[in-house]
């Protein structure tokens, strides 16, 4: 029987396990089975919080530095780098994880560090960025980024707008000369897994303001503040893919930085070396915490299924909670999905136990698939 090669490509288990320990879980329950098997490892993230780890995991050097919180405070935030390459996480300076429990800011939470990460990258000699995008604490068109880079907002009376999307409902004028001319020098790659446009019903405010804490009306004021502002920015580029991201930071990047939008697990399988890990792969083993719909539309398991099944190999998937038949598990190109819940119905023990639950489903995995 031909050795198997196993490449272990997940991402995390959200509240349970980081996408590393994610590899070393699955890694250990193939080998309990079979001790010998030839397993590589290499997390994935698709632009969202995770996305630095991964690149740190595959070689990448992690770099910190205090930053601007989405609440004003000083946080301590994190990027990678390798050669002129950066990956630059938003969460990691103006995430959810940075507000405490209970403490939201919908209308003013600002994404002032995630452009303090950004030019710190740019002063390390970065000159292609990947900037993941996703899990925000914030709603302000990205303003708050422009601003630690150069740009000035104005009301009215000529004094600075206050920070986060509610007060750019006060706008009057945008001056981006100040941005820093090595911008325009730079590949900015905006890898986001959501392409939603900035405003309307499928916008910023609409789609994602409800968990950072937005009441209906508070809803209504930040769609109408986005809107305003983006017709001063330029309106048409609120319409493109990617330009609601993140509460709308994706707009700030495309329209004044001159980013570009790919789907964040394409760019950060590119990033990571996932090509020439895949060609040395005989069998793949991704997931992520939850699989279900949203997995089918860009999420890290879909993008490593995907491009597993294009270089004709086998994909199963690990997960916590399956939500997708059969059917669907195919057409993504997943042969079969081992959950945890099916080890652990209670979903509180799952979470907590989810290591060791982890390992027992590998070893499933290495019966059903190295031993056959």
């Amino acid at each position: 029987m031909q050795t198997a090669r196993v490449l272990v490509a997940a991402d995390k288990f959200k509240g349970s396990l980081t996408a590393v320990q994610v590899a070393e879980r699955v890694t250990a329950g193939l080998r309990r089975v079979v001790p010998d098997a030839r397993v590589e490892t290499l997390p994935v993230a698709d632009g969202g919080d995770g996305t630095v780890a991964a690149a740190v995991a595959a070689g990448f050097e992690r770099r910190e530095v205090r930053v601007t919180g989405p609440l004003g405070d000083p946080v301590t935030a994190a990027y990678a780098l390798r050669g002129s390459t950066a990956v630059v996480e938003m969460a990691e300076a103006s995430g959810l994880q940075h507000l405490p429990d209970g403490v939201f800011a919908p209308l003013t939470a600002t994404t002032y560090g995630s452009g303090e990460l950004l030019q710190a990258a740019l002063e390390e000699g970065a000159t292609t960025i990947v900037f993941g995008v996703g899990g925000s604490a914030t709603t302000d068109g990205g303003a708050g980024m422009l601003a630690a880079l150069g740009a000035r907002f104005l009301d009215a009376e000529g004094k600075p707008v206050g920070p986060g999307g509610g007060p750019l409902a006060e706008l009057a004028e945008a001056d981006l000369s100040r941005l820093a001319p090595r911008l325009a020098r730079i590949d900015l790659i905006l890898a986001s897994d959501v392409d939603n446009p900035l405003t309307g019903p499928k916008g910023a405010p609409e789609v994602y303001g409800r968990q950072k804490g937005a009441s209906e009306e508070d809803i209504a004021v930040l769609d109408a503040a986005l809107a305003h502002y983006a017709s001063i920015l330029g309106p048409d580029m609120a319409a493109l893919p990617g330009a609601g991201a993140a509460g709308g930071i994706g707009y700030g990047a495309l329209v004044a930085l001159g980013a570009r939008f790919r789907p964040g697990i394409e760019v950060m399988l590119d990033v990571l070396g996932f090509a020439p890990a895949l060609a040395r792969a005989t069998l793949v083993i991704t997931g992520e915490g939850s699989l279900d719909e949203q997995t089918l539309h860009g999420k890290a398991p879909a993008g490593v299924a995907a491009a597993a099944r294009a270089a004709g190999i086998e994909t199963v998937a690990v997960c916590g909670r399956l939500a997708l038949p059969p059917e669907a598990l195919e057409k993504a190109g997943i042969s079969r999905a081992y959950a945890l819940a099916e080890l652990e119905p209670d979903p509180a023990v799952s979470m907590a136990q989810a290591g060791p639950l982890l390992e027992r489903a590998a070893e499933s995995i290495a019966r059903d698939f190295l031993l056959r």
